[in-house]
């Protein structure tokens, strides 16, 4: 490995505040990294440092020389009159430093990178203006992934892709030399392809090793640190507190710096870390009839959209709908809206049917109200769960708080108004919801709780998505339109779906094989069947173990905030401690060894 790109003790910030303070960083030639952070936390900022396309306001980034840096930015300026050839092949949209490539390596090439990436009808001789944002934003990609770079830095490349353009190009990156850097809130690529992840949040980069799943398990093991901290903290704030209130002789005859110490105590609690804390919305009972679809038929001109769709949909049914782009899923929502009318068939409602439409578009905001009368417009008192609550307080638990709740809707982030569509959508408490693409434009952490209120959504769910972590979290099955009119049951799920595809799966390594019906499991690693029966049998043991270690660690910090003035039993417990955090930690990796040769069950 080889260094490529260095940032030393690096600011920058803008006139709405500091986004990066004093980050050093480097970068290896073989790195694959993952940056995730809450939007507008500096993402965007720190790939146009690495790319030096803005300056730092302090530090310095320096890059090996001659490096073949490519990037894909969030916004593309395509010359007007250009064609796909003139931008894949040509030099019409480059990064500096790229030149044309040769027709002989072009067609065969362009077109296997552009059929990956969904457009496999795309002409190289087609004008890239009159294009959706989402088709040029392909053509951009496949300029990049078809040269050869020493680092390749993409801003959310996973927007317009389906499921099956994403899996093609997390494979095809696991297959390319050189470095990676890739801003994305698909949790599944971000596990695909990153070795590395980066936390940009509160000015600082942190750095944790693996992807999506290592950060989560990494942030987790950090707010329970965290957690144990501040349990530790309140304990002794209670006991100086009362300390403090024995009256004042007590606070004369005792030393002056303890009651400074109790006061820095007191000031220095931290402040509530999640702003987003979405929790069950209690919604009305459904009938047994939800939607019962008999030989629907729609048409957009000659194309069939749904062609004879005879589907049933009960209560408490949590559905995915997957798809190629133009395959008819927002057609399908809107006919269960009511908003289509079908050419032909029969759509029934149940009478309890309460239905909540996310759109992928924002025409819906009133763009000329604030966020609190955008939210009162729908209703001024929301219950969610077991509270009743304010529009103002409704608003605060998806992140609008403060002056943000007088901020006009037309001024808000794409992430923002997404929210606050969410969250209008849900203040009308529907008991079933329709969503098109309910992840576009979401952090990670609001997606997360999105996911948290889905996973307990009492009603009915059907939720179009190519985002797979959110199919596989909240649905029990998945349906499939492949664009020839018909709703097909996919039993073995998104898997299913891109066998029939023939869609490669990205494998650790930089490997692709073309997916498969499950396969009953078989024993790993050489194991006879009595074999496993033991391992399995250990593994259970094992895991009993860390649970009562981690049981024994947290009354071990609480006894060590019952004795903290007690400087011999603190030693004790001290030790005791670090004993029982070097046996979990062995237990832990034991239970890893042996978990890789045991197949899941």
């Amino acid at each position: 490995m080889a260094n490529i790109v260095n940032l030393d003790r690096v600011s920058k910030g803008y006139a709405a505040g500091q986004l990066l303070s004093d980050v050093s960083l480097g970068l290896d030639d073989s790195d694959r990294i993952g940056v995730v952070g809450l939007n507008g936390a500096g993402k965007s900022t720190l790939l146009k440092l690495l790319t030096k396309a803005i300056e730092p306001d302090t530090g310095r980034v320096t890059h090996r020389r001659d490096l073949r840096v490519a990037a894909l930015p969030q916004t593309l300026d395509l010359p007007p009159g250009a064609t796909v050839r003139d931008v894949v092949i040509g030099t019409a949209w480059l990064p500096k430093g790229f030149g044309a490539e040769h027709e002989w390596a072009g067609d065969a090439g362009v077109r296997t990178v552009l059929g990956g990436l969904g457009m496999p009808d795309l002409g190289l001789d087609a004008l890239v203006e009159p294009m959706s944002g989402g088709e040029r934003r392909r053509v951009a990609l496949a300029a990049l992934l078809i040269r050869e770079s020493d680092l390749l830095i993409l801003d959310e490349p996973t927007n317009h892709l389906d499921i099956s353009g994403i899996n093609w190009l997390a494979a095809h990156l696991l297959r390319r030399r050189g470095a990676l850097v890739v801003v994305t809130h698909d949790r599944w690529f971000l596990d695909a392809v990153a070795t590395t992840t980066w936390e940009v949040g509160e000015g600082s980069v942190r750095a944790y090793e693996g992807g999506y799943a290592a950060w989560t398990l990494a942030r987790a093991e950090r707010a329970r640190v965290e957690a144990a901290t501040e349990a530790r903290r309140q304990n002794l704030l209670r006991k100086e507190i009362a300390w403090l209130r024995r009256g004042p002789p007590a606070r004369t005859s005792k030393p002056r710096f303890r009651i400074d110490a109790a006061n820095a105590l007191i000031a220095d609690v931290p402040p509530v870390r999640d702003q987003v804390s979405l929790q069950r919305l209690a919604t009305a009972r459904l009938g047994k009839q939800v939607y019962e679809l008999d030989d629907v038929s729609v048409s957009l001109g000659a194309k069939s959209l749904l062609d004879g769709v005879t589907w049933n949909i009960g209560p408490g049914d949590r559905i995915g709908l997957v798809g190629a782009n133009g395959a008819g899923k927002s057609t399908l929502l809107r006919v269960l809206t009511g908003a289509l009318p079908p050419d032909g068939g029969r759509v029934q409602r149940g009478q309890t049917v309460r239905p909540a439409f996310l759109s992928q578009e924002l025409r819906e905001l009133p763009l000329h109200l604030r966020v609190l009368e955008a939210v009162e417009e729908v209703a001024r008192r929301v219950t969610l769960g077991d509270r009743e609550l304010s529009a103002a307080q409704f608003a605060e638990v998806f992140g609008f708080s403060g002056a943000r709740l007088w901020t006009p809707v037309g001024d808000l982030s794409g992430g923002e108004k997404r929210r606050l569509q969410l969250m209008r959508l849900l203040a009308a408490e529907p008991n079933v919801l329709l969503m098109d693409e309910p992840t576009n434009d979401l952090d990670i952490d609001t997606l997360a709780a999105l996911e948290d209120l889905l996973d307990t959504w009492p009603g009915t769910v059907i939720v179009a998505s190519h985002d797979r972590y959110l199919i596989e979290r909240v649905c029990d099955t998945v349906v499939a339109m492949y664009g020839d009119g018909k709703v097909r049951d996919l039993p073995g799920g998104i898997d299913e779906y891109l066998a029939t595809l023939g869609t490669p799966i990205p494998e650790p390594g930089g490997r692709a094989t073309t997916p498969q019906r499950p396969a009953p499991a078989e024993a790993g690693d050489g194991l006879s069947a009595g074999e496993l029966r033991a391992a399995k049998k250990e593994l259970a043991r094992l895991e009993r173990l860390m649970s009562k270690l981690d049981q024994r660690e947290v009354g071990l910090h609480e006894q060590l905030a019952t004795h903290a003035t007690d400087y011999e039993k603190v030693a004790a417990l001290d030790a005791e401690l670090r004993a029982v955090r070097d046996e979990r930690s062995a237990t832990e990796e034991a239970w890893l060894e042996l978990a890789e040769r045991v197949p899941e069950a």
